[in-house]
């Protein structure tokens, strides 16, 4: 059995090892913060290079088997089974759990710095998702905030880093994006697969206003796009003959507490009503310097 990565808060191989000599270079200018306050989002970020696309794609490949070893570490894992690869549609949680490049990544200043500004704080791990749709195929996320899924957790000081490992464009099914969303109130969960519409019997005048005027983002493989835990997203369907893989990072504020009796993931420990969500699953990724 492959040991449990999520024991080391730090990296464990050397899949980050080639950082700019100047940290700063990662970080975000003034105007990029004031476009994510704004819109409730900021794309076109680069993250990885070719090489370390490549790594985490090898990883992926071998992590979407249900037989793989040290699979059982998943905290969720999804999969139509099908017996040909480039036909699996795949979604699971953990694999910083199982896989060195896709736990390295959590300590990539690329995504950290950007991570502790937008965050305004230090920042600390919540969880980490695969996607996976395949050419020709469905694979829609329905309209939703991410945060409806995450009231479990308090305050509110969540961040999702979408991170393609293959050019995002409209055509193989992109994220969009309802511009300024973020300034609204939590909406009900109305679900993440089947009817892609279904949010818009919630929505007020207004806000079915605003959601008439979604916004495509394309990434190319390595770039990623950050995103507000109350911004309104979704993807339509791959309709191309290449797939549409992801990683994605969702990260909070160090200080954010438990608010729930059960543990939080399948396979951790609970963590106590109002107490600061910490631990093995939870590492401090980076802090800022005072």
């Amino acid at each position: 059995m492959l040991p449990d990565l999520s024991a080391y808060h730090h990296p464990v191989s050397r899949f980050i090892e080639v950082v700019a000599a100047n940290l700063n270079t990662y970080c975000l200018s003034t105007e990029q913060i004031d476009s994510y306050q704004q819109n409730g989002y900021l794309s076109g970020i680069p993250i990885l290079t070719e090489s370390q696309v490549q790594q985490l794609k090898a990883e992926l490949d071998q992590l979407i088997d249900p037989n793989y070893q040290g699979n059982q570490l998943f905290y969720e894992f999804n999969s139509n089974e099908s017996t040909d690869p480039d036909r699996i549609l795949f979604h699971a949680l953990g694999a910083w759990r199982i896989a060195p490049a896709f736990h390295d990544i959590l300590w990539h200043p690329a995504f950290l710095l950007p991570a502790s500004q937008l965050l305004q704080g230090a920042v600390r791990f919540w969880h980490d998702q695969l996607f996976c749709k395949p050419a020709q195929h469905g694979g829609v996320v329905s309209w939703h905030q991410d945060y409806s899924y995450w009231t479990r957790t308090q305050p509110m000081a969540h961040l999702t880093c979408w991170i393609a490992l293959d050019e995002a464009k409209i055509d193989n099914g992109c994220v969009h994006y309802i511009p300024g969303s973020h300034q609204w109130n939590l909406l009900p969960i109305t679900g993440l697969a089947g009817d892609l519409q279904a949010i818009e019997d919630v929505l007020t005048p207004e806000q079915q206003e605003t959601f008439n005027h979604p916004q495509a983002v394309e990434l190319k493989a390595g770039e990623a796009t950050f995103h507000h835990p109350l911004m309104v997203h979704g993807s339509f369907e791959n309709l191309t003959n290449r797939p549409r893989r992801a990683t994605v990072i969702n990260v909070f504020r160090d200080g954010v507490t438990s608010g729930q009796v059960e543990p939080m993931l399948h396979g951790t420990n609970a963590i106590p009503i109002g107490q600061p969500m910490k631990g093995q699953f939870y590492p401090l990724l980076y802090e800022p310097e005072i």
